[in-house]
């Protein structure tokens, strides 16, 4: 039986440094993260049937990428994509102008699809008139690699760069990670079939930047003022590791329509914050449904306890990833001097 959406993307569980040579057992394949959301295509399978787009978590979303519907036209029927969506504007990939684009109404969509036209980058084939789901990914990027070459494709179709050499994937944590758009590496086993929702594979990030939970908030939830920040440690508690400076206008205003306030039961119930690392002043926090995730900019001052010692800087929202992305409490994190 053929595949219809939703299908549940593999995913990969996050670490802080490349694995070594050793790691997996029949050898590993290094691929570049790109920092756009992931992405499911479908093309019909029959007559009549349309170009499907799915979301990572199993929304149908081409309504907002009709120029990736009608380029869809070049693909063979019955083929299934696994990728990035990402959008390239003036020379740099955008993650604000795909976010623009994953959320604009109907009358503003054939404006911002010339204006800002998408463009899908392949990492893995899961169906090629057959499903591909239990061939090892080594026979799967193989197939990929036929498929680009064979029918010619070009953009907005990019095939993802692949290496077997784990000096290469330094290379690019070291390098590729200053163009803005690209974020670290993904790391792959290549005997490894492809299971959907299984974190089977691995991440990391080039730590320019951090993520974490948004527990907290000061303010309001229309005008919320700082963050109180967590990650979840090893036994599932939600564990506070600092909070941001005061938001800008813009970022409190992206935040607004996203916060929720939290139901009894919270993890912070009754935790009370200070303003500041080693200050007894009290900050009148609100406690917000942890769902979303923050991406943060942080030092390296980081007491024994696991908690940043300076206030964190918001540079965004990430509502393409979920807690269970984010890295553990206290993973990677080293303790500062003093």
């Amino acid at each position: 039986m053929l595949l219809h959406p939703p299908v549940e993307p593999m995913l990969a569980q996050a670490r802080e440094r490349l694995p070594g040579a050793g790691a997996l057992a029949g050898g590993l394949g290094f691929e570049p993260k790109f920092d756009g959301h992931r992405a499911i295509l479908f093309t019909p399978a029959g007559a009549g049937e349309p170009v499907l787009l799915q979301s990572r978590r199993g929304a149908l979303i081409q309504r907002n990428f009709p120029d990736l519907v009608a380029a869809a036209r070049q693909l063979p029927p019955g083929l299934v994509l696994d990728g990035e969506l990402v959008v390239w504007t003036e020379g740099r990939l955008s993650f604000e102008a795909l976010q623009r684009r994953a959320v604009a109404g109907s009358r503003a969509v054939p404006a911002l699809a010339v204006e800002m036209p998408a463009h899908f980058i392949a990492f893995d084939v899961l169906q090629t008139g057959e499903v591909l789901l239990g061939r090892a990914y080594s026979e799967r990027r193989a197939m990929l690699e036929a498929l680009f070459t064979d029918h010619g494709l070009a953009p907005p179709w990019t095939l993802c760069p692949m290496s077997l050499d784990p000096t290469v994937a330094q290379g690019w944590m070291e390098s590729w990670t200053e163009v803005q758009g690209v974020e670290g590496c993904v790391i792959k086993g290549l005997a490894q079939p492809y299971t959907p929702g299984r974190r089977g594979w691995v991440k990391v990030r080039r730590r320019h930047t951090i993520e974490a939970v948004i527990g907290a908030v000061t303010g309001s939830l229309q005008r919320p003022q700082l963050l109180v920040l967590g990650r979840y440690d090893t036994g599932g508690r939600l564990r506070a590791v600092g909070r941001t400076t005061v938001l800008k206008p813009e970022a409190a205003r992206q935040l607004a329509g996203h916060l929720e306030q939290a139901a009894p039961g919270h993890p912070w119930t009754g935790v009370r914050f200070t303003a500041a690392w080693g200050s007894r002043e009290l900050l009148d926090a609100l406690l917000v449904v942890p769902e979303l995730v923050a991406e943060i900019a942080a030092d390296t001052s980081i007491d024994k306890g696991g908690a940043y010692r300076h206030p964190l800087r918001f540079i965004r929202l990430r509502l393409d990833v979920t807690p269970a992305d984010v890295p553990l409490f206290g993973e990677g994190a080293r303790p500062a001097d003093g």
